[in-house]
């Protein structure tokens, strides 16, 4: 079992559909990083465009595994998941999950599920650097808190 620290829907559109249908599957990885984007900003309080545009900290993916489950069609809701495996002095590891609607008595119906390493980096200089103490604090604050 996870400890979820953001959640949020994602309605699964014609645009992230191929011809079968069904999401095609680099349309997931969009979804993921807009998914941590938002948990940036909505659930740590901490502006991702602000982070990595006047403040120069870039969190760029040095790592990432992907487990795709089921297929996932136009009209469905997907429930996008964060959880935080991991927390570095430069480095965060997340885990991810995107579920859909169950059919069953499951409560959810698991599609695809990440496991992702993000580094605080310079954006000026590209090397890892130390997280912002605002932003520690909110890893930090998020790791005792679960939705």
């Amino acid at each position: 079992m996870h400890h979820w620290v953001y959640q949020r829907q994602e309605l699964v559109r014609f645009g992230h559909c191929d011809p079968a249908g069904i999401v095609f599957y680099p349309r997931y990885f969009e979804m993921l990083n807009a998914l941590v984007e938002d948990w940036f900003t909505e659930g740590l309080g901490v502006n991702y465009a602000a982070l990595l545009g006047p403040r120069r900290v870039g969190m760029p993916t040095v790592h990432l595994r992907s487990d795709f489950k089921r297929i996932s069609r136009m009209g469905e809701t997907l429930s996008l998941r964060v959880a935080i495996e991991k927390l570095g002095h430069t480095s965060l590891t997340l885990t991810l999950h995107f579920d859909g609607p169950s059919h069953s008595a499951q409560l959810d119906d698991g599609r695809v599920a990440f496991q992702q390493v993000l580094v605080c980096t310079n954006l000026d200089t590209h090397k890892p650097q130390a997280f912002p103490p605002d932003l520690r604090a909110a890893l930090e604050r998020a790791q005792g808190v679960s939705v």
